[in-house]
């Protein structure tokens, strides 16, 4: 651990580089560039709103989001799987994409993978800006009146749960994807499965209880309830919290071994 943490302390600056070449690459040959962060999920809410407002957004809520406007709901769902699903995606192909600099220069190899997430999740927290615009503008035009107490606080909690899930998934990926290169069209797959069970435009109250429990089994599912519940003035899910921070912090442990054993072996596979 100690070795750990020194080789972390001394590559920091290479980290740096490494998260500013990962946003500069994301939005390059791009006129609005950073701009992006925020238009791109605003106009999404926006579409899925008018798609879905009609169907799931007018009688039918949870009974946590009572009051909620529909956009609001969607936005949050909807952040929270762009993270994840950008972040993994970077985190899978990154010791590829670097491959040039691993044959060449000796670094850590788990600081590609990082970087990558951690590029990603500034992106995403500069996104949330978005959010806390929206949710004045509904306080401003009386569409919405916030319980505003500690709870939102509180919301940070299931953001650093989203990361560590992140980053254990991440690094699964990482590892896998250099022997195994179906992987990344396998995820692609899976992330659209992980998106329909994650409730960012419909209501889980809504669908039968044998649905209700598959869906819960998604930990990204989990996440995003509870930062709702959180940022609109709820109390956790507690049993959900739980499992998703269990099966986070599970999905790190094997990802860190996964690729400290296999990490020796990436150069011959590149």
């Amino acid at each position: 651990m100690r070795q750990f943490v020194n080789n972390f302390r001394k590559y920091t600056y290479l980290l740096g580089q490494l998260v500013k070449k990962n946003i500069k690459l994301r939005y390059r040959r791009s006129y609005l560039g950073m701009l992006w962060t925020m238009i791109e999920p605003l106009l999404t809410m926006i579409v899925l709103t008018i798609v879905f407002g009609n169907l799931l957004g007018r009688d039918k809520t949870d009974a946590a989001f009572q009051g909620v406007p529909f956009p609001l709901y969607v936005l949050t769902g909807r952040l929270l799987y762009s993270f994840f699903s950008s972040a993994t995606n970077n985190a899978m192909k990154s010791i590829r994409s670097n491959s040039a600099m691993i044959k060449k220069v000796y670094v850590p190899k788990y600081i590609y993978p990082f970087s990558g997430i951690l590029a990603n999740f500034l992106i995403f927290l500069i996104s949330l800006v978005v959010l806390f615009g929206v949710m004045i503008f509904f306080l401003a035009t009386g569409g919405y009146k916030a319980p505003m107490n500690g709870y939102m606080l509180l919301s940070v909690i299931p953001l650093l749960n989203l990361f560590i899930l992140a980053m254990g998934i991440g690094l699964i990926l990482a590892t896998l994807c250099v022997f195994f290169r179906d992987v990344e069209y396998l995820w692609s797959v899976m992330l659209m499965l992980i998106m329909y069970c994650s409730a960012i435009f419909y209501f889980v109250d809504s669908m039968g209880a044998g649905t209700q429990k598959l869906i819960k089994l998604n930990p990204l599912f989990g996440v995003i309830n509870n930062f709702r519940r959180a940022f609109f003035g709820q109390p956790f899910d507690m049993p959900l919290m739980a499992y998703t921070m269990a099966f986070a912090g599970v999905s790190l442990a094997v990802g860190l071994v996964m690729f400290y054993r296999k990490q020796d072996t990436f150069i011959l596979n590149i």
